[in-house]
């Protein structure tokens, strides 16, 4: 016979319902559902403040010299074309990252399914 009574319950059994449970929920919680047309379009605003912000820090840069020595608008011209230069660089480097992403975001979409 067993030393415990027999109202109490047996803990390796409860430990393992318990896991069987959690297993079984896991199967049926439903997936992290990702709205990649919002995830595009945040990319694609990213993609234009970084162009902006280049633009913007290449033309305050360049007109502030302007004021400082006199050369207006030489160094405002040169500058924004320098911030336009950086913003298309910055711009290409978030496509290339992007662009790496999505392999790996497909790849996991795949085992997934």
């Amino acid at each position: 016979m067993s030393d415990r009574p027999s109202d109490e319950p047996d803990p390796d059994r409860l430990e393992a319902l318990e896991k069987r449970l959690a297993e079984a929920k896991a199967a049926r919680a439903p997936k992290p559902r990702v709205d990649t047309k919002a995830a595009q379009a945040n990319l694609a605003w990213r993609m234009v403040i970084e162009m902006v912000s280049g633009l913007g820090i290449g033309f305050g840069i360049g007109y502030g010299l302007d004021v400082l020595i006199g050369t207006q608008p030489w160094m405002m011209l040169l500058f924004t074309i320098l911030g336009l230069v950086a913003g298309v660089r910055v711009m290409l480097r978030s496509a290339e990252e992007m662009n790496k992403e999505r392999p790996a975001a497909n790849a996991a979409d795949e085992e997934g399914r």
